[in-house]
């Protein structure tokens, strides 16, 4: 299983990005242009880190719900442009 990051919710504080020991966690845009973050449900390991680093309430659940995220980009490198 893995979190979820609310793209709805998430504000862009990012403070769960260096929290994550599985570095899984990574920055997109929304449909809105609005810069959130994803989590990669293949690295994810359940650890909460991420949940408990979050400010904003009800940003991350611990339960995997992928039609919540912003959508990853198409091109892995493209993350790493909004680090």
């Amino acid at each position: 299983m893995s979190f979820t990051i609310v793209a709805s919710i998430c504000e862009g504080h990012f403070d769960c990005i260096p929290v994550c020991p599985e570095e899984c966690i990574h920055k997109t845009r929304t449909a809105e242009g609005l810069l959130v973050t994803f989590v990669d449900s293949t690295k994810c390991t359940d650890c909460g880190a991420c949940e408990f680093a979050c400010p904003i309430e009800g940003a991350v659940l611990d339960v995997w719900r992928p039609e919540l995220q912003a959508p990853a980009p198409l091109n892995p490198l493209q993350s790493i442009w909004f680090e």
